[in-house]
């Protein structure tokens, strides 16, 4: 399996689908997130554990791959998730506000797993539609 497919099959699977499973043969153990959100450990339960925490305070929560690149064992997603906030999330009350949210993650994998990935979200652009962070 190529390494398009194996985030392409963690983004639809573990994310999309909710099958945190899944992340047991498509993540490695020892995963490492080079820019975890706050709280987050590391490790592939550290990625499951977070992706949970999102799925609750998201529960529709929908990933689409917008576009991919890959060269060596890197692969460059540029993305655009939406969901409704019912739950807790980094500390902030439901606010049952839809909300869409565009970023880029560069994951890298060894073996045919995930082994590190840097995500960079548009989290003012979050913050702002829900309510937390004024509009300018």
């Amino acid at each position: 399996m190529d390494n398009k497919t194996v985030v392409s099959l963690f983004v639809e699977e573990v994310i999309n689908q909710g099958r945190l499973e899944r992340a047991n043969d498509l993540v490695a153990e020892d995963f490492v997130e080079l820019d975890p959100l706050p709280g987050q450990r590391q490790g592939r339960e550290g990625l499951k554990e977070i992706i949970g925490a999102i799925r609750t305070a998201f529960p529709d929560i929908h990933w689409m791959l917008d576009e991919m690149i890959a060269e060596d064992n890197k692969v460059a997603s540029r993305f655009t998730w939406t969901g409704t906030h019912r739950g807790s999330f980094l500390g902030i009350p439901p606010t049952n506000r839809n909300i869409v949210v565009k970023g880029v993650v560069i994951d890298r994998l060894e073996a045919g797993k995930m082994a590190d990935s840097r995500i960079l979200m548009d989290t003012m652009s979050m913050m702002q539609q829900l309510g937390v962070v004024p509009a300018s």
